[in-house]
Formats: structure tokens, C-alpha cells, sequence
């Protein structure tokens, strides 16, 4: 009877550990998978057929990783879009400058990296706009792209962002967790096996907008792009990418048009 008892226990911890863990695959899955639309409207992917994509980089600015990450990225032509921290922002003004006096783009990633679905739509708010305030007047420029942390987003997090203007981006090729620092060609190999037309690519430059080793994602930003071009991509920013999509896309004028 006692070992009867016991089995039957075992099997219902077995089932609760397994209704667990498809819970957390559930929540995954709807909070921070990138391509998930269902609490709003978000660009991962511009459907194109032509050799077109975004290198995008979050969590700095991060000197000197970001600001070698810049420098090369000019002396290759080659833009890109910063999505930066703003506490960063607020520590490293000059590296922001930089990035757009070289044609890139910048978006808001929040002022501290915070899980943005754990807060209030007050503090939610006011992490957009700490960190709007940092880039304007690091730059002079006021952004309309937005990369929630960590890619978690609900209902909340979305609409807040809607109601100050933004463009929710976030990506189509897998994270290549470049912020473990596997050795840059590893990095390299995650991404380019996943990159196709339209692709945003990921990689950090930063720590959640704390300072951190980016040696490897250096190293591996020159091996994508110079892979990449190999296969005759260009490079563009992300509000470039989506004109390309819209042009593409939008329906030819009528006779009376």
C-alpha cells in the first residue's frame, strides 16, 4: 500500500512538473518571442526578395567595444541601428554623437534594461521618455523605434509605446547570445545560418547598459558583414529597411490617381 502511495505521488509530481514547464513555454512563447503579434503590431521580418537587411545592436553605448563596432562599420559603409540604454546614453553622450554623425540609426531599449512587463505603465512611460530626453540631447534626435528588453512585451509595455510614437522592432534571426562571449566565430556561424532578405540581426554591444567585455561581438561583427556582402547583401538601417518593404509592397497608382 505504502509503495502504491508513493507511485502515485511520483506520477502526480511528474504531471505537475510537465503542466509547469508547458506553462512557461506558453508564457514564453506569447511575452517574449520576437515574432509573436499578439498583443500589437511589431516589425521582424520586412518581407522582401531582394538582398537587403539590418544590422542592429543593443544595450550599449559600451566604450571601446561600441565605439570599435562604429569605426569599422564606417570605414566599411555599412549602417546600422543602436538600440541604447539610457543610462548609457547618459554616461557615454559623445559615442551616441558618433553613431549618428556616421549615418546609423538610433532607437530607445529603455533607460535601466528593465523587464518591461513586470512594471507600470507609469514606469513604463517614464523609462521611454528618460531615455528619449538622454538621446535628444546627446544627438539633437528624436526616435521612433523602440526594442523592448530582453524582447518582453504585453498589452501594456505596447501600447505605451503606440501612445508615444514608436515603432516596436524587434528581430527575425535568432539571438546568437553573443553575450556569453562564444568565440566570434561561433557568433558568426548562429547568425549567418539564419540570415535571409529582410533579416534584423541582433547583437549586443553592451550590458544592459552597464559596461561589459564585447571583444567577441566585435571580432564577429567584421566576420557577418564581410560574410554577408560574400552573398550580396546590403546593409541598411531599420527605418530604411521598412521603406524598401513599403515601396516594394504598396499597390500601384490607378489611372486617376
Amino acid at each position: 500500500m505504502i509503495a502504491n502511495a508513493a507511485r502515485r505521488y511520483w506520477r502526480r509530481g511528474v504531471i505537475v512538473l510537465l503542466l509547469l514547464a508547458l506553462l512557461l513555454a506558453a508564457l514564453w512563447y506569447t511575452v517574449e518571442n520576437p515574432v509573436s503579434q499578439l498583443f500589437g503590431p511589431t516589425i521582424t521580418r520586412v518581407p522582401l526578395r531582394q538582398k537587403y537587411i539590418a544590422l542592429t545592436f543593443d544595450d550599449g553605448p559600451n566604450p571601446p567595444y561600441t565605439t570599435e563596432i562604429v569605426d569599422y562599420l564606417h570605414q566599411q559603409h555599412v549602417r546600422a541601428t543602436f538600440f541604447v540604454v539610457g543610462r548609457a546614453v547618459q554616461r557615454y553622450p559623445e559615442v551616441v554623437r558618433q553613431e549618428v554623425a556616421y549615418g546609423n540609426a538610433i532607437g530607445n531599449h529603455s533607460w535601466t534594461h528593465a523587464h518591461l512587463v513586470l512594471e507600470s505603465r507609469a514606469h513604463i512611460r517614464l523609462q521611454l521618455v528618460r531615455t528619449d530626453d538622454a538621446i535628444r540631447r546627446a544627438t539633437g534626435v528624436h526616435t521612433t523605434l523602440f526594442r523592448p528588453p530582453y524582447g518582453a512585451r504585453d498589452f501594456a509595455v505596447i501600447s505605451v509605446a503606440r501612445s508615444l510614437g514608436y515603432k516596436v522592432v524587434m528581430w527575425s534571426v535568432p539571438l546568437p547570445r553573443d553575450w556569453t562571449n562564444p568565440p566570434p566565430q561561433v557568433i558568426a556561424d548562429r547568425v549567418l545560418k539564419y540570415t535571409g532578405d529582410g533579416s534584423i540581426i541582433v547583437l549586443h554591444d553592451g550590458n544592459q547598459g552597464l559596461p561589459g567585455d564585447r571583444h567577441s561581438t566585435v571580432e564577429a561583427t567584421k566576420l557577418i558583414v564581410t560574410a554577408l556582402r560574400r552573398r550580396g547583401f546590403h546593409f541598411v538601417t531599420v527605418p530604411q529597411l521598412v521603406r524598401l518593404g513599403y515601396e516594394v509592397h504598396k499597390a500601384p497608382a490607378g489611372p486617376n490617381e
